[in-house]
């Protein structure tokens, strides 16, 4: 029997510091909570944080991939990328910034399509900069998850990217305003977020998820949903993200250029 080709979802910010490499990782902890085999790929190329984040040994990465992919070596993703544990894997950004400028956008497609049939799911933490290999990612996704906060600049710079998404027709996106970070930044309600960004909001992440303490889950490698204290302080916060997670791997029209 073939097996089905995975959900690919990117998860995309114009800023950074908007909790976009935690809500990565949260969702990896919930698709694997259902059983799901997850692949994250780390393409904030310059500053990721993923294999930090999870305390995993980076020995390739992205860039080994493209390399090997430019000179006709490739054979396998699971050769590149490092285990977390029995459902989630990494392929990490590169360890030596030098080599992320080595790393072409032509390739991003040929890469989501090595893994598509390996894993159930790819989520892609993609870098903050409107760069050729964000948009990439974001050709090639089925589904994004725009993360904006509660922050000035933030909302600005949303407001021109949804008028981008609007003028090039791209509707496989869900806005998630992020309220549980810079928890001190209540500037704007809800009815003024969405008047900025001219735009809904598709989902909202609860300042009841504020984790005070969440660097010592970052140095311990844990992600927050596979923590059952977690799980069981924030169980309304967490239905919420399993409810999303589930929404964005439904079967709907595919968008993305891999076919």
């Amino acid at each position: 029997m073939k097996k089905q080709a995975a959900k690919v979802i990117s998860i995309f910010s114009c800023k950074g510091g908007v909790g976009k490499t935690t809500t990565t990782l949260n969702l990896a902890g919930i698709y694997d909570l259902m059983g799901k085999k997850v692949l994250i790929i780390d393409l904030d190329l310059n500053s990721g944080g993923i294999a930090v984040s999870l305390n995993v040994d980076v020995k390739k990465s992205i860039y080994n991939v493209v390399d090997d992919m430019s000179n006709n070596r490739f054979k396998d993703i699971y050769h590149y990328t490092v285990k977390y544990n029995d459902n989630i894997s990494v392929l990490p950004s590169p360890v030596d910034p030098r080599d992320s400028l080595k790393v072409d956008s032509s390739y991003i497609k040929f890469l989501i399509t090595s893994a598509i049939y390996k894993y159930d799911v790819l989520l892609i933490d993609t870098s903050h900069n409107i760069s050729p290999i964000s948009l990439a990612a974001l050709d090639n996704s089925d589904n994004t998850l725009f993360m904006i906060t509660n922050d000035p600049v933030d909302l600005k710079n949303a407001r021109s990217m949804i008028s981008i998404f609007n003028d090039t027709d791209k509707t496989n996106y869900k806005v998630v305003f992020n309220s549980s970070k810079d928890t001190g930044k209540d500037y704007f309600s809800l009815f003024d977020v969405k008047n900025i960004i001219k735009h809904n909001i598709d989902y909202t992440i609860d300042k009841s998820f504020y984790i005070k303490n969440i660097d010592k889950y970052v140095i311990d490698g844990e992600i927050l949903t596979l923590n059952k204290k977690i799980r069981a302080q924030k169980k309304s916060d967490v239905n919420k993200l399993m409810k999303l997670a589930n929404s964005l791997i439904e079967n709907n029209k595919s968008e993305r250029g891999v076919q």
